[in-house]
């Protein structure tokens, strides 16, 4: 068994952990919290043993073998060194850092400590972006790609009430682009490299993060259009258009129905059937890198992590969003 440990108490530490529950040799052992009441509460709920409210003595615990980092962003590149310099595998949520430079920092360390760190991008590994990938050839030559993740944010309400929850804190490295447009951007990424040329808008909310934009990655030959937000929902599908086929598809970050749409009118389903939860895959290949005594995912590699902190840093650069973390850039 990987013994796990999470740092967070909030909604996705519970999908983690639930997607956790039906992977073989997965088994959560201790849960750090800035409050031992809300730590224990957490524990209890899923009959974890050890509590943890101090970070170094969680890291220089014997009581997991690995951590889910689920915290704010600019939390990340600190609470992973110190992981990994006491010889903890690392699965981070995304992004990986608040920036280019953290996120090679991170990677430093992993190198130097010997363990695994991989970004927790999990959309990269769901069977049917798997169909994506695998069937882009039917396309022919890729012209455009256009994909949205908007979700109107559950913390947005009270933003809107004259309070700054955390979610569109500057100083925690949040915003749309971030927490929600790295969904676009790293999947784009594995499917087409770095792009040559970057275009990015956004609308700025007053706390100084965005609420909500988009990116135009141009390529050789094609270009992908992507439109983030936390402040509004889209409805809309996402398309890869090639001169010969048109794939629909209904989410771009958690795809699962999938429909090439031909020149001819003929439309081919290639969505499958998966009844995992969405990290369910995730976890088990991080587990297995382990296993197999790998630094960094064959999946979602370093490169692809820095890659998407890249693109994202300039894209940040060129709509003026600027964070308490990049003074360290």
């Amino acid at each position: 068994m990987i013994r796990f440990a999470v740092i967070g108490t909030n909604w996705i530490t519970d999908r983690f952990l639930q997607a956790g529950e039906g992977v073989a040799d997965f088994t959560c052992t201790a849960v750090y919290s800035r409050s031992a009441e809300k730590g224990q509460a957490f524990a209890d709920k899923y009959g974890i043993d050890t509590v943890f409210t101090n970070l170094q003595q969680m890291a220089a615990s014997d009581a997991f073998d690995a951590v889910y980092i689920a915290s704010p962003n600019a939390l990340h590149k600190e609470q992973a060194m110190l992981m990994m310099a006491h010889q903890k595998h690392v699965l981070c949520e995304k992004p990986l850092a608040s920036h280019r430079k953290e996120a090679e920092e991170m990677i430093a360390a992993a190198k130097k400590y010997q363990v695994c760190l991989m970004e927790a991008m999990k959309t990269t590994f769901l069977p049917n972006f798997l169909q994506i990938k695998q069937h882009l050839d039917q396309l022919g030559p890729i012209r455009q790609v256009i994909a949205h993740y908007c979700k109107y944010s559950s913390r947005y309400d009270a933003y809107r009430n004259g309070e700054i929850p955390n979610a569109f804190k500057p100083e925690l490295s949040n915003g749309s682009l971030m927490d929600i447009g790295v969904y676009l951007v790293f999947p784009i990424i594995y499917l087409f490299g770095l792009p040559h040329q970057i275009t990015a808008r956004g609308y700025t909310l007053s706390s100084g993060v965005d609420g909500s934009g988009s990116l135009l990655l141009q390529y050789e030959g094609h270009q992908a259009l992507l439109f983030h937000s936390k402040i509004s929902t889209s409805h809309v599908s996402a398309e890869i258009q090639g001169e010969d086929a048109t794939m629909v598809i209904d989410q771009f970050h958690r795809p699962s129905r999938i429909i090439i749409h031909d020149r001819n009118g003929q439309q081919t389903d290639i969505s499958l059937k998966d009844d995992q939860p969405a990290m369910y895959y995730e976890i088990d290949h991080f587990i297995q890198c382990i296993k197999q005594k790998k630094g960094q995912s064959p999946v979602n590699t370093f490169a692809l992590s820095v890659q998407t902190m890249s693109v994202m840093d300039e894209a940040r650069r060129q709509m003026g969003i600027i964070y308490p973390a990049d003074r360290q850039m």
